[in-house]
């Protein structure tokens, strides 16, 4: 390599540049993988539901994914294996890199859209007003905020003029984060407000409110990271590299919450038996005395006795689940 070729650009640290975006995509190859668990868990579970809501949203969730997984991929490529060795190029912002932006600043809001859905439905027969302010809020950031600002990231060209629009990541990324903690704060509310009184119903809701809490924390910490990062070390690639990975904790989160939400219900389901059985209803062993059992033969003869005996016993062993469908129906209402 020639002294002229080095001297044409500035001294480039590839560890925390290029080697950064590589480790990024190999990360978010990892949770795409993820996705494709979680997609088909879904898909599998409700594979008699003929076409839904839900699916239609997972295989647009899934199909937008692996574009930006895939876009991801050609940047990496374009720069290490391309242009290897092509220091003019690695200055310069390639489009793959810029459309995977474009990408992001659709799943982001989109995937926040489904969470307010979640509110607007948990809220039914309550007030309307935290759907409201989380729709708002939505719409509001993400198309006043979000999108324009990532249109504006779009335009640059070299890598150099990143500094520049520094301010519209710092706003992108607190504008997404500052939603998160809405929507978190809302379900939350109204899921610990929905509490019945029923130990299996408050079970699942307590459950599915550490769930909500720890996703909505997650893709705050890494938003946060991110701003950190870019903060700190403007002139390497590391929040680039996070970035690639906030897209598929976005999508994972939520096709998650729907798997997570079907198993807690599944697991829920108390055997009307077992139910029983705990509160003393239901006692597998029936003793009876010596004339019990003497005047039972002798009834034998007597078809219509020998029927009263029979059915007798089990209208006493089981007595209607009215606990147990009444838990299923407040579970039912939260889903």
């Amino acid at each position: 390599m020639s002294s002229s070729a080095q001297d044409a650009i500035p001294q480039l640290d590839l560890r925390n540049t290029l080697g950064a975006l590589f480790i990024g995509v190999i990360l978010a190859a990892v949770l795409f993988g993820l996705t494709n668990v979680q997609a088909f868990i879904y898909l599998q579970a409700h594979r008699n539901a003929g076409i839904t809501f839900f699916k239609l949203v997972i295989t647009w969730l899934w199909i937008s994914d692996a574009l930006h997984l895939a876009l991801t991929i050609h940047c990496v490529y374009y720069y290490l294996v391309n242009n290897y060795a092509n220091f003019g190029v690695l200055t310069e912002i390639v489009w793959s890199l810029k459309l995977q932006l474009v990408i992001n600043a659709l799943i982001v809001p989109m995937v926040q859209l489904l969470y307010v859905h979640r509110i607007w439905k948990i809220s039914e027969g309550r007030s309307r007003v935290l759907p409201a302010i989380s729709l708002g809020m939505v719409l509001v950031l993400s198309s006043g905020v979000v999108i324009p600002l990532a249109w504006e990231q779009c335009r640059v060209k070299f890598f150099r003029d990143l500094a520049k629009t520094m301010w519209s990541t710092y706003l992108c990324l607190g504008a997404a984060n500052f939603i998160d903690i809405i929507i978190t704060s809302s379900l939350c509310y109204l899921l610990a407000t929905s509490r019945t009184g029923f130990s299996c119903t408050d079970s699942f809701i307590t459950k599915l409110v550490g769930y909500t809490v720890s996703t909505g924390c997650l893709t705050s910490i890494f938003s946060v990271s991110i701003i950190i990062t870019c903060a700190v070390m403007p002139t390497t690639f590391i929040f680039i590299g996070l970035q690639f990975l906030v897209t598929k904790l976005y999508v994972n989160s939520f096709i998650a919450l729907l798997n997570a939400r079907y198993y807690m219900q599944a697991n829920a389901i108390v055997d009307p038996l077992q139910l029983y059985e705990h509160h003393g209803v239901y006692h597998q062993e029936l003793h009876t005395s010596g004339s019990q059992d003497e005047e039972f033969h002798k009834s034998q003869g007597d078809p219509k006795d020998e029927v009263l005996h029979i059915t007798q016993p089990i209208q006493g062993i089981m007595p209607q689940p009215t606990t147990s469908t009444m838990e299923m129906k407040s579970l039912s209402s939260l889903v």
